[in-house]
């Protein structure tokens, strides 16, 4: 989806803010912490993008585990 946007934003869209969206909610605060600058806003996406992956796999993980009445005691 990045290089999609980076292609489609230098013919004046406003693609990147899929990405950006995508990220959210770190990608957007960390795109507010760090300096300004092209490289800040991609590494403020890629890092924001691997805080939702691990995010998403924990409860992923969590949920294949279940809770069974066995397990409750």
């Amino acid at each position: 989806m990045l290089a999609w946007a980076i292609l489609a934003a230098s013919e004046g869209s406003m693609a990147l803010v899929l990405p950006l969206v995508a990220s959210a909610p770190v990608g957007i605060l960390l795109l507010l912490v760090l300096p300004d600058g092209a490289g800040m806003f991609f590494v403020s996406i890629v890092l924001g993008a691997l805080v939702n992956a691990l995010v998403v796999g924990w409860c992923a993980r969590a949920l294949r585990r279940g809770h069974t009445p066995e397990t409750a005691a």
